[in-house]
């Protein structure tokens, strides 16, 4: 079977697998480890093995036996799900421009001064705090 490229977008429920998995040390977990994530409802056991099956086949995850149980792994960083993410978001929404996306998002939020000036020193940094 041929494995679904790495930049298919995660739905709501994956991307919250994807967050707890993250979280883990190493970035790697037990279906029990990653199950504590959640809060209560938790999902059935089956529900969040489903999710996992997706994540693999969408290459978000990997696993490895250990034992008779799977030790899951996250095979994509939060950042690079994150700039794959948000790079399509500009493509799709602002014709690629980086400037449209900011503008938007300038024009639509309540920025404090703080945070305009905050802004206006990671542009000028290159992106460094």
């Amino acid at each position: 079977m041929e494995k679904k490229e790495k930049t298919k977008m995660l739905t709501p429920a994956e991307m919250r697998v994807m967050q707890i998995l993250w979280s883990l040390p190493e970035q790697r977990g037990f279906a029990a480890d990653i199950m504590e994530g959640f809060e209560m409802p938790r999902p059935a056991l089956t529900t969040l093995l489903t999710f996992l099956k997706i994540l693999t086949e969408k290459g978000y995850v990997t696993s490895e036996k250990v034992g008779r149980s799977h030790r899951f792994i996250a095979a994509v960083s939060s950042d690079d799900y994150t700039a794959t993410y948000m790079t399509d978001a500009k493509n799709t929404f602002f014709g690629g421009s980086l400037a449209s996306l900011v503008s938007f998002f300038a024009q639509r939020e309540n920025l404090s001064k703080e945070e305009r000036e905050e802004i206006i020193r990671l542009i000028q940094n290159g992106g460094q705090s």
